[in-house]
This record gives C-alpha cells, sequence and structure tokens, in this order.
C-alpha cells in the first residue's frame, strides 16, 4: 500500500515539475500568436508560430536540416573535448597552488574578459580558414571557462575536511584524491555547463562570419538573406533546443554524479 501511495506523489510530483517547466514556451507561443495575429508586428518581419514550427518540422523531415545540424554539433562536442580535456588537469593545477594560480591570475582573467568574436582573426591567421579555426576560437574560449571554474573548485574545498584528512595521517596525494578532487566537482559541472553553452554560441557565430558551407550558423545566415523567414526563425529555434538540450543533459549528469553537493 505505502508503494502505491509513494508512486502516486512521485508520479503527480514529475507531472507537476513537467507542468511547469512547459508554462513559459507555452506562454511564449501565445504571446508570438497574438502578436502575430493582432498585426503587432509585420508579418514580414514576424511569421507566426503555426507556420514557423511547420518549416521546422519540414525541414527536420526531409533531411535539409540534418547536415547544418550535424556539423555544428560535432565542431561544438569538439571544441568542448579539447576544453574539458585540457581545462580540467590545468584547473587542479592552478587550484592546487595559491603561487601558481597568481601568478598566472591576469592572463587568465584578461583573456576570460575578452569577447571571443575579437579572436577570430587571430584564430584565422593561425589556423586558417577552415573548421579547425571555428573549434579552436570555441574551444580557446571554453577552456577559460572551464580553467577557472575548476580552479575556483579547488581552491573552495571545505578546509575543515581537508585538515580531518590531514589530522588522520593523510598524504598530499591521498587528501587531493579523496577530499579536494570530490569538493571541486559541484564547481566543475557548473564549468562543464557554462563551458558547452559558450562553445555552441561561439561556433554558431563563426558558423556565420568564417566561410562556412554548413553548419546552423550558416543557416541562419543564408535564409536571412533570401529573407526566409519562417526557415530563419525556425534555425533559430533548433539551435536553441540544442543549447537547452545540453544544460538539461548536463543537469541531469551533476544530479547523479554529485549528488553529495550542498552536503
Amino acid at each position: 500500500m505505502n508503494d502505491i501511495i509513494d508512486k502516486s506523489y512521485f508520479s503527480k510530483d514529475a507531472a507537476l515539475r513537467v507542468g511547469r517547466t512547459l508554462v513559459g514556451p507555452l506562454l511564449l507561443i501565445v504571446i508570438w500568436w497574438f502578436a502575430n495575429n493582432l498585426q503587432l508586428v509585420s508579418d514580414k518581419l514576424l511569421p507566426g508560430p503555426i507556420e514557423t514550427f511547420g518549416s521546422l518540422w519540414t525541414s527536420l523531415a526531409d533531411g535539409s536540416m540534418t547536415a547544418d545540424l550535424t556539423a555544428t554539433l560535432y565542431r561544438t562536442l569538439y571544441a568542448f573535448a579539447l576544453a574539458a580535456i585540457v581545462g580540467i588537469p590545468t584547473g587542479i593545477i592552478l587550484g592546487s597552488s595559491d603561487r601558481i594560480y597568481h601568478l598566472v591570475e591576469f592572463l587568465v582573467d584578461f583573456f576570460r574578459s575578452t569577447p571571443a568574436t575579437a579572436m577570430f582573426p587571430l584564430f584565422l591567421l593561425i589556423f586558417g580558414i577552415g573548421d579547425f579555426a571555428k573549434v579552436a576560437v570555441a574551444a580557446f574560449s571554453a577552456w577559460l571557462v572551464v580553467l577557472f571554474n575548476v580552479a575556483y573548485g579547488v581552491m573552495n574545498s571545505r578546509k575543515t575536511r581537508i585538515l580531518a584528512a590531514r589530522v588522520m595521517g593523510a598524504s598530499k596525494w591521498q587528501v587531493f584524491r579523496t577530499v579536494m578532487f570530490f569538493e571541486s566537482l559541484p564547481q566543475t559541472f557548473v564549468g562543464l555547463r557554462m563551458a558547452v553553452s559558450l562553445a555552441l554560441v561561439v561556433i554558431i557565430v563563426a558558423e556565420m562570419f568564417i566561410g562556412s558551407t554548413n553548419g546552423m550558423g550558416h543557416r541562419i545566415i543564408d535564409a536571412q538573406q533570401v529573407f526566409d523567414l519562417q526557415q530563419m526563425y525556425a534555425s533559430i529555434l533548433m539551435t536553441g533546443m540544442i543549447g537547452y538540450g545540453f544544460n538539461v543533459l548536463f543537469l541531469t549528469v551533476e544530479k547523479h554524479a554529485v549528488h553529495w553537493a550542498g552536503r
């Protein structure tokens, strides 16, 4: 009996969470529909939501968007992987030593504050016009985010747990492996979640303006130039879905992998 009550409670709780999640998107679509039907915004600038979602569905069904979607996902994940592989160990090294961190703190903060788009000409000079230039500038921007968050997580590990481990005779490596590493994981996941979103943004912008022949950014700018607004908005919606999907994925992984966070 208790199992039935518990299952009923959790199913209702899940339904409520899904309902709350859908309120925002539905409200946006309703406002969009009213703005279009009441001619608050010209049809030439804002097509209706039904037509736009229809265009999105058609593009996915006939496969015309698949190549662009695949190219963007590949570049984003490639850039993110490079950022994570390099950023996590370097962040751990910097966070483990105040002396090393203060030596490079200015450089990290300077480049982290520099807009990624300002780095396009430099990366084009180094890597030329090609896919890797786009991936490299996105990876560099994402790497700085990962580096900063991992270092911050390591530096702000709970001192009481570190002291307790040292009192019990743990070596520096054991303290790092059993305490500092796990204490830094919540902040590391925050950095990874921010990094994948930033990598997507930079890749989309790069596809718009750095000699791309495919990708969602290229698709958006092409649709804008031929004034195919339904396809332009459909492509923008798809990029938003990609970003939201990455965010939900990382939140889910973080929830299960770092279940002790905040305790």
